[in-house]
């Protein structure tokens, strides 16, 4: 099975580790055996100016899902929403009233619908493939979190060299290696079964350091100097 999958990830801190908003939206495309991506595309977003209510994250993840999946022609797109598995399509106002979720959540996807709808209902007829609204339970998915950081990395060494130093805090559970001419990054969690991601990058003329975030566990600092 060819699965496309997309989340978004990592994020800009202040010097207190407080997050200012997102910076990299990951798209996949994962085959068997299920442990990276064969191919991987990328949208950043601009932090300083970031809509954190989530709408801005799932607007980006299921049109940039859907730009690689016209491409690559997958068996189904999973989206990083978890509201039990439902194709978007279907999401229309009475649909969303009967989620097991929020008040809160179901305005913010009866906002979304509005977009995403039709964009899947679209996809779909021209294509029969599905966009599915699965959330963290995807294998998948996480491989898109961990590209998410890889591309927030990478952000990050970008940033750094136009304004010398910069925080940005990984997606949960996982840690990046700075290598020459790459970005290494893999998950934490043993029970995930090596997941891991790798992007070419220019790597040269920074320092770095990565180390666990003391307000929030489970979640790492990278920090990127110029040299």
């Amino acid at each position: 099975m060819k699965i496309v999958a997309v989340d978004t990830g990592g994020a800009l801190l202040t010097e207190n580790y407080e997050p200012v908003g997102l910076v990299a939206t990951a798209a996949v495309l994962v085959e068997k055996p299920y442990r990276t991506a064969a191919l991987s595309v990328v949208r950043y977003a601009d932090p300083f100016n970031y809509d954190m209510s989530g709408r801005q994250a799932v607007r980006d993840e299921a049109f940039l899902a859907v730009e690689l999946a016209r491409g690559v022609k997958p068996d189904v797109v999973h989206l990083d929403s978890t509201i039990g598995g439902i194709e978007v399509r279907k999401l229309d106002e009475p649909t969303i009233d009967a989620l097991t979720i929020t008040d809160r959540g179901k305005e913010v996807w009866k906002d979304l619908a509005k977009d995403l709808q039709p964009l899947a209902k679209k996809f779909w007829e021209e294509t029969g493939i599905e966009i599915i609204a699965i959330g963290k339970s995807s294998v998948p998915v996480r491989i898109a979190e961990i590209y998410s950081g890889l591309y927030t990395a990478n952000w990050a060494i970008d940033y750094a060299r136009k304004n010398g130093t910069v925080m940005v805090g990984l997606p949960r559970y996982m840690k990046v290696e700075i290598r020459p001419d790459k970005i290494y990054g893999e998950s934490l969690d043993s029970r995930e079964g090596g997941l891991f991601g790798e992007i070419e990058a220019n790597t040269d003329g920074i320092g770095w350091e990565l180390y666990p975030n003391p307000l929030v566990r489970r979640y790492m600092v990278l920090e990127v100097w110029k040299t």
